[in-house]
């Protein structure tokens, strides 16, 4: 065994909780050997946050901040003795902001409003434990997809089908969607909604990972 490495029983039992849903954020934690207690979704209004923001005159990062450490602080209310990660991620398109599509025709939309262009993912994660925010950080990528002609588009969500309404963007760049790009510059995993590596090294420096 790796003389570096902590043993696992000297590793803290904080349970570690993920305030969302999402399958691909819990899949890319467990797949990096974080034990996740559970997955709980927060029930916070989105849109009402993001149109408020805004208004106010919020970059897409600074909204990707505030509703992942809005997610996390919710799960944190009823456990407290938990750390909640929370993780946010907003698609901008020269000043436009992209939510996930709703259907396929609204898919199919986004991908031609994209097409030929450079789009950033900002993306955003935060700790939370007993309602206090002990770090966050802020990542990100810029990407540049190619140009993508209608026959193309259909056949794409042809071939990915509902999974498209799951990321914002309607890609799977870890799927079929690479074949979307021509360039891409930043990290993997925030492209994926998750600025993972900075993550583990928080949950290292307290304990929770050798």
């Amino acid at each position: 065994m790796n003389s570096n490495l902590l043993e696992q029983g000297n590793l803290e039992q904080t349970p570690v909780i993920l305030a969302s849903a999402s399958k691909a954020r819990g899949l890319l934690l467990r797949n990096a050997g974080v034990l996740l207690t559970d997955l709980l979704p927060a029930a916070i209004d989105e849109d009402e946050v993001k149109q408020s923001l805004k208004s106010e005159g919020a970059t897409a990062i600074q909204v990707a901040e505030t509703l992942a450490e809005l997610k996390a602080r919710k799960i944190s209310m009823t456990n407290p003795s938990s750390f909640v990660i929370g993780a946010d991620q907003m698609l901008n398109c020269n000043g436009v902001w992209f939510d996930k599509p709703t259907d396929l025709d609204h898919a199919a939309a986004h991908l031609k409003a994209l097409s030929g262009k450079t789009h950033q993912l900002e993306c955003s994660v935060c700790v939370v434990k007993n309602g206090e925010r002990l770090w966050h950080h802020n990542e990100t990528a810029s990407l540049t997809m190619r140009p993508l002609d209608d026959d193309f588009i259909a056949a794409y969500l042809n071939r990915l089908g509902d999974d498209a309404l799951f990321s914002v963007g309607a890609y799977q760049l870890e799927g079929i969607g690479a074949q979307l790009f021509h360039r891409i510059q930043g990290d993997y995993f925030t492209i994926l909604g998750l600025p993972l590596l900075p993550l583990l090294t928080f949950l290292r420096q307290n304990r929770i990972l050798a």
